[in-house]
């Protein structure tokens, strides 16, 4: 049997790591981990544990690694299950810190999928981002992100639905600058981590979609 891809994208808010992991899971056939939409996901128990992360989320704050672990191990648990059909998986946004690195790492390892990991940074400034993320918008019909790159910058109505585009509730300015200032202090370790194992494939992200995403497969290959 064939070994499963694993890719990892990091990169800060507003860098596209959504849009790229999107184009290889399409390219590749992969499964699409992202932090982001298991957290939402999670929200919608509206325990305890949800009303909470739903605040810090709404903040720009980091939900704590033991609730990012044990959702995500519970995930992984289910594709192990379905191993005939697993092609492989993007993590988007996941790790965010250097614990959540080392034990996605012996996740990986336990569950025998470690042997052909790739480790994506989609690299742009904080400046960069931070324009990105105090313009980019959202369907409110169809919930399509619309990132604020490219062509993408001068439509005015989803190309997917034609549905109105807002601003997404946890792009906030202040939201925003807590982000970018986590990815500082949190990920940052993170990228240095995968770098020093000589495991980090640089991206520069501050180029079209088109162009980043063919970089990528480019450096993969």
């Amino acid at each position: 049997m064939k070994t499963p891809q694993i890719f990892i994208l990091l990169g800060r808010s507003g860098c596209g790591k959504g849009t790229q992991a999107k184009l290889l899971q399409e390219k590749f056939g992969l499964n699409y981990i992202s932090s982001g939409d298991f957290l939402r996901e999670r929200i919608k128990t509206c325990d305890f544990t949800g009303k909470k992360m739903e605040r810090m989320m709404k903040t720009g704050f980091f939900v704590p690694t033991p609730i990012i672990m044990n959702i995500l191990l519970d995930i992984l648990e289910g594709y192990k299950k379905d191993k005939q059909n697993l092609k492989g998986i993007i993590f988007d946004g996941v790790p965010r810190k250097l614990i959540e690195a080392q034990v996605l790492d012996q996740a990986l390892e336990w569950y025998e999928w470690d042997k052909n990991t790739r480790v994506l940074l989609i690299d742009i400034s904080e400046t960069e981002a931070f324009n990105r993320l105090t313009k980019r918008r959202i369907c409110q019909n169809c919930g399509k992100l619309i990132p604020y790159i490219g062509h993408y910058k001068d439509i005015t109505k989803c190309d997917d639905c034609g549905g109105e585009l807002v601003m997404r509730p946890d792009d906030k300015e202040e939201a925003i600058k807590s982000r970018l200032n986590e990815f500082s202090d949190k990920t940052e370790p993170v990228v240095d981590y995968y770098e020093k194992q000589g495991r980090l494939i640089r991206i520069n992200g501050e180029q079209s979609i088109e162009d980043v995403h063919r970089e990528i497969l480019e450096k993969i290959n």
